[in-house]
This record gives structure tokens, C-alpha cells and sequence, in this order.
């Protein structure tokens, strides 16, 4: 019995530690990034530089489902962009859910509007979206979050509609119909224009069909 049980214990440790990635695990556009650990949690981070960056995870598809991640910026305005990309065909082409957490408790009623954001580039970046469609395709997130500390995020894909919650608040801070229909399936860490950003516990939970 007592052997059983150590190789369970020992079998678990393998699982563990095979779940760990390292940077050979990501395609990364624009960016450099690094992988440090929180006890036994691994944080991801990205670079900051000029124009957008994404870091494709390797062996990941996703389409419908939920994604879930704790997500970290800056209170530092105009420096902190970060979020998810999903359905992407290549570095250019997907879509985006990402948080500009210098707005997040902002006392301009303007900027706190602009908390959480879709896109799908190339074809609908932010200034389109906010010219054409304002306050559509961003919102702001009620209870704000702590600019400076991490944040849960749940992103959700059911058909075309796209709904977001933050800090397991059961109202979506934002939901929006898809603006295009890539059939991508690559997913991974994207941070905008001047950005850094972090990363840690994410769960994909793809639909089954």
C-alpha cells in the first residue's frame, strides 16, 4: 500500500511539472517573454514596445467554450493594454479581448468607459470601433478593479456572442456579437501598443461539439 501510494504521489509530481511550459511553448510576435514562478503557479510576462504583441501558445485551439485567466497591468495611462487574442489565423488576423486597467477607476466618466475592449484586427481596431459604434464594443466594469493588482477574467464564446466577466461577478462587464468569422482556433497573450502585461492560471475549456 505504502508504495502504491508513493507512486501516486510521484505520478502527480510528472503531471505537475509537465504542465509547466517554458518560452519554447510560445510563438511570440513583437515581444520578449519571460516565465517566472508564485510558488507553484507560473506567471507569464511580456515585454514592453512599440505597437502590439501576441504570444501564441503552442498545441492550443480554441472556438467556443470559456477561457479563464488572472490578468495583471499598470496604473500608468496609456501603458497597460493586455489581454487574450483568440481565433487567430496568424499574427495580423484575430480577435481580441484586452483591459486598460489605467481607466479602470478613473474619475473621468469618459476613460472609465473604456475598461474592457473588443477588436478583431486588422479590419476593426479600437479607433474604428469607437468612432462608428461608441461605447459599443467597450464598457466599463462595475466593481472596478485594482489597477495595480491581478484580476480574474472569464471570457466566454457561445455561437457568435462573446460575453466577459471579471472577478466572478456573475453580470458580463461587456458582451458583443463577433465582428468577423476568422475560423481561426490559435489563443494566447496579447498586449497592446507601449504595453506590458502578465499572466497566470489559465484554463481553456473548449465547447464540445
Amino acid at each position: 500500500m505504502k508504495t502504491c501510494f508513493t507512486l501516486a504521489i510521484l505520478l502527480l509530481c510528472v503531471n505537475c511539472f509537465a504542465q509547466q511550459k517554458t518560452g519554447k511553448d510560445f510563438a511570440v510576435y513583437n515581444r520578449n517573454i519571460s516565465i517566472t514562478n508564485e510558488g507553484a503557479v507560473q506567471v507569464i510576462h511580456l515585454s514592453d514596445q512599440d505597437s502590439a504583441g501576441v504570444a501564441w501558445i503552442k498545441g492550443e485551439q480554441f472556438a467556443q467554450g470559456s477561457i479563464e485567466v488572472d490578468i495583471k497591468g499598470k496604473d500608468i495611462l496609456q501603458r497597460s493594454f493586455v489581454g487574450i487574442a483568440l481565433h487567430g489565423v496568424n499574427d495580423t488576423t484575430f480577435e481580441v479581448i484586452y483591459f486598460r486597467p489605467f481607466n479602470f477607476r478613473s474619475t473621468d466618466p469618459v476613460r472609465k468607459v473604456h475598461a474592457v475592449q473588443y477588436i478583431a484586427v486588422p479590419g476593426y481596431d479600437w479607433p474604428k470601433l469607437r468612432a462608428e459604434h461608441p461605447s459599443q464594443y467597450e464598457k466599463p466594469i462595475d466593481p472596478a478593479p485594482d489597477p495595480n493588482d491581478w484580476f480574474h477574467a472569464r471570457i466566454t464564446v457561445n455561437g457568435s456572442t462573446i460575453q466577459v466577466f471579471v472577478n466572478n461577478n456573475s453580470t458580463p462587464a461587456l458582451v458583443v456579437d463577433e465582428l468577423v468569422h476568422t475560423n481561426g482556433r490559435m489563443v494566447g497573450y496579447w498586449v497592446g501598443n507601449g504595453s506590458d502585461g502578465s499572466w497566470k492560471n489559465l484554463k481553456l475549456a473548449p465547447a464540445k461539439n
